[in-house]
């Protein structure tokens, strides 16, 4: 099961005068149909509002812009097709009229040699250069295709368009991002506090809340209650629960799920940073890491230790790749390859990462401090191999600016003798990652997610949101 959020995009054809515009009226055809094939929405002038069916007057322009600015709700990104040399002044009036502020993708359409006469020639390689001219002179950040040009009609614009939604949702998604800190970070742990200030400049909002209302919620459910019989009947069907834990020790889990729950649903929250120790062990009973587990498993990510900005790193994860995100410790070496360690954590991870069928039961090492009757709630497993990509963000308060990094690795089948929630990880140059790591402060967390896209999260937070970013290789 993947993510599922449908995206919209802004269609501009271009075409100039000089040039034919049948071959716009084709490729306008084409991407239609493609925009189609592909799932996506599209909002585009119609045919009959310009001369040609496309962009290229400064009337053309304003009627796009009015249409585009109509729908600035619906608008994920743009997306400008060049069959011809194109009007460049066509293409930017339209996007510098319109201020969407979304992400742009620049295309163009391939000459055929044979076809180079006056009539059939295309000149789009040319027209190209010109309109990402124009987009650079009005500071118009702007993604472009793995070729300079190529026929629309081709696989390798599916892919261009498919990765360019990746960016788009990561750009919008963190611009209107509600992350939800239940509790407090841990006193002992300086590593987890975040600027909300620089987040915020980025559209990124967070939502406090006390963990005691959480607790003072969850202990008014009423044991008959249809969202709690549900949620125990969920967490039933999770995992396996060792037959020592007590039933009431499930019933005050679910309590617990459903008082966080409503609270998410109530707030419209994206995600969450939870106060995971030592609170809810002492004051209430059991761990949070099932509660979180679940969340994160319905596209909800959720991170421990209230790590505001460990949970950014996890959403921006789900939001490129689809694939549901964990957080974890870069946590132990494996051995003397110097290109493996042992990521891990109590854990919370959603049961989707794990090999095989997960176990509900204690918290190991809080267990031998806060008493095991107190902590159920962690998910043990052994995290199944396969490639996986990850990423981290770190409010830099003193620069003012918001630092990150991405990468990609691989989890691998070899067996590790510890407990909890275990990913044996393979990085290439992974000692070169952990020297930038500590040389720029960043924390010991770090969010993992299955599926390669890398690319495109370094494309999103350098080129349209201007976070610092560094990518390993």
């Amino acid at each position: 099961m993947a993510y599922k959020q449908k995206l919209t995009f802004g269609l501009i054809v271009g075409t100039r005068n000089i040039f034919s515009s049948k071959l716009a009226d084709e490729a306008r055809g084409v991407l239609l149909k493609k925009m189609d094939k592909l799932g996506y929405d599209y909002v585009i002038l119609p045919s009959a509002e310009t001369p040609t069916g496309n962009i290229e007057t400064v009337k053309d322009a304003q009627k796009c812009a009015r249409l585009f600015s109509d729908n600035r709700d619906k608008i994920d990104g743009i997306i400008v097709v060049l069959p011809n040399f194109g009007d460049e002044l066509g293409v930017v009036n339209t996007i510098n009229m319109a201020k969407l502020d979304v992400p742009v993708l620049v295309q163009a359409c391939d000459d055929d040699n044979n076809k180079v006469d006056v009539y059939s020639r295309r000149d789009a390689f040319c027209g190209k250069i010109s309109v990402c001219n124009n987009l650079v002179q009005y500071g118009i950040p702007f993604t472009d295709t793995t070729f300079h040009t190529y026929p629309v009609e081709s696989e390798t614009f599916e892919q261009d368009v498919n990765y360019f939604a990746s960016v788009c949702r990561v750009v919008n998604g963190l611009r209107k991002a509600r992350i939800g800190a239940i509790g407090a970070r841990p006193g002992a742990f300086q590593t987890m506090r975040a600027s909300e200030k620089l987040l915020q400049a980025s559209g990124i909002t967070v939502v406090p809340v006390d963990l005691s209302e959480i607790f003072g919620a969850a202990e008014k459910i009423d044991s008959k209650a249809a969202d709690l019989i549900k949620k125990v009947g969920e967490i039933k069907a999770y995992g396996k629960i060792p037959s020592r834990i007590k039933e009431e020790k499930i019933i005050l889990q679910a309590k617990f799920g459903v008082a966080v729950d409503d609270w998410i649903g109530e707030n419209e929250i994206d995600a969450t940073a939870v106060q995971c120790w030592e609170s809810i062990q002492k004051n209430y009973g059991c761990a949070s890491c099932l509660t979180m587990s679940m969340l994160g498993e319905k596209f909800l990510p959720s991170a421990f230790e209230v790590d505001i900005a460990g949970v950014v790193s996890m959403y921006t994860l789900l939001l490129a790749s689809g694939n549901v995100p964990a957080l974890l410790d870069w946590n132990n070496n494996f051995g003397t390859d110097r290109n493996m360690c042992v990521c891990t954590h109590c854990s919370n991870y959603p049961k989707s990462f794990m090999k095989n069928e997960i176990e509900i039961s204690t918290l190991d090492i809080l267990g031998t401090v806060l008493g095991h009757e107190d902590t159920f709630g962690a998910i043990k497993g052994k995290v199944a191999p396969g490639p996986f990509s990850f990423f981290r963000i770190s409010t830099n308060d003193v620069a003012g600016t918001i630092q990150s990094y991405v990468g990609e690795g691989e989890f691998t089948a070899d067996p590790y003798g510890m407990d909890g929630g275990i990913a044996v990880s393979r990085v290439e140059n992974l000692q070169k990652l952990m020297k930038f790591i500590c040389r720029y402060g960043f924390e010991h967390h770090v969010a993992m997610t299955r599926g390669m896209v890398a690319d495109a999260i370094e494309e999103a937070i350098e080129k349209y949101l201007n976070w610092d970013i560094y990518r390993h290789s």
